[in-house]
């Protein structure tokens, strides 16, 4: 049993002021950071290795000290949550807890650059991850700090890895404001805020960085520097998660279908859409990475496809309907279009929608589809109240009559 020269509870307002080499011999440092340092030590009395977390007075309040003390321990029945020894002192310059050690460093250490670890290797990992936040959720608090150097390995194949860092957790709901700049695990809706602005504490958030965490452990390479627009690897990334394109993100084409549907709900940029993070279990049986003779990307079927989108962007931009504008625009548009076209074929003759309506570089190709749609219009008229959705679907079907129609006319 280690015997220490204070137990923290939630009541302690003050601790026992001592020397660390009262009780410890200092072997080496293990990590520095603007929050203070941590060295390995040893417990004299005991022999037992442990780290000691020294956070500097200046910088640190002591009720913060005492949260990330008390959340530690809480949590710390989790067998994938770093263990804390229930020990705390100060020194004159710090307050100190202690945990436990392991030799084997942390995640980031042993992901290997450009390359990433092996897939069956990154699925054990993030199980036991995704078992810890889940874990932390479920006790109505959220990490805020998911990242993979507050991964620590607990054997050497990583088949262990436990979870730490709980300085920045805060119970789910709670208002805190933004106190520094943006990292690549950071979500959008918190990259968005400026520097002090105020934001509640939600789970979405820890899922988000979970998925960029897994990213980078498949990779070896950060999705984007900051997921914000002016980053351009998360623009792309948005185009293809927002339905804009087909096309696969660059970075992300070594993924099977199965690990995109993945990412797809847990990098979603709607905070409120963003699924659990036990979502991951669904998906551990699947393959992730797709195997070297399986093609990155179907280029002849996404040229067809942008081929015949653009051909449709001529023929929605022919009648009016503004292809560059936002989704909800462009379902207004084509509606209006469509009920405005159903109207005109109770009064004119195809010919004549066609003259009028069309310009005249199209009109050779619209007529025999016009002329074939005469057929619907009683039944669409009828239907005065159709929705911009509905509108939408109906533009649709027009449109692929004309495509239709063109491609008779190119073989005519």
């Amino acid at each position: 049993m280690l015997q220490s020269p204070h137990k923290l509870s939630n009541n302690d307002k003050l601790l026992n002021l001592v020397s660390l080499e009262d009780y410890y011999d200092i072997v080496r440092e293990l990590g520095r950071g603007t929050y203070g340092r941590v060295d390995l030590a040893v417990h004299r009395e005991s022999g037992l290795q442990l780290a000691l977390k020294s956070l500097c007075k200046k910088s640190t309040k002591f009720k913060d000290f005492q949260r990330e003390c008390t959340l530690g321990d809480f949590l710390s029945v989790h067998p994938n949550v770093i263990n804390s020894y229930d020990v705390a002192f100060e020194t004159p310059t710090a307050y100190v807890f202690a945990q436990e050690y392991t030799a084997y460093g942390d995640l980031f250490e042993a992901i290997p650059p450009q390359h990433g670890l092996s897939e069956s290797v990154a699925k054990q990992c993030m199980q036991q991850i995704a078992s810890a936040i889940d874990f932390i959720h479920t006790k109505g608090f959220v990490h805020r700090d998911i990242k993979p150097e507050n991964v620590l390995l607990f054997s050497p194949d990583c088949s262990i890895v436990k979870l730490m860092d709980f300085g920045m957790t805060r119970r789910s709901g709670t208002h805190v404001r933004k106190i520094s700049g943006s990292i690549p695990y950071t979500p959008p809706e918190i990259c968005q805020a400026v520097k002090n602005e105020g934001f509640y504490v939600e789970s979405s958030q820890d899922v988000w960085a979970f998925g960029v965490l897994l990213f980078s452990i498949l990779t070896g390479n950060f999705p984007w520097e900051a997921a914000n627009t002016a980053d351009a690897y998360f623009l792309e990334f948005i185009h293809w998660q927002r339905r804009k394109t087909p096309a696969i993100p660059t970075q992300w084409r070594r993924f099977t279908p199965r690990l995109m549907k993945c990412f797809r709900k847990i990098l979603d940029i709607r905070p409120d859409k963003r699924c659990a993070i036990r979502e991951i279990y669904k998906y551990l049986g699947d393959d992730w990475i797709k195997r070297e003779n399986e093609p990155l990307l179907h280029s002849e079927t996404f040229r067809r496809y942008s081929k015949s989108m653009d051909e449709l962007s001529v023929l929605l931009e022919a009648h009016g309907v503004n292809t560059s504008s936002d989704a909800k625009g462009r379902e207004r548009m084509t509606s209006e279009w469509v009920l405005t076209t159903t109207e005109t074929f109770n009064k004119r003759s195809a010919d004549n929608i066609v003259a009028v309506g069309t310009p005249p570089e199209y009109r050779h190709q619209y007529r025999p589809a016009l002329a074939e749609l005469e057929d619907t219009r009683d039944h669409q008229n009828a239907n005065t109240d159709m929705t911009a959705n509905e509108g939408h679907k109906f533009a649709r079907k027009i449109l692929a009559k004309l495509k239709r129609s063109k491609e008779i006319l190119s073989t005519s």
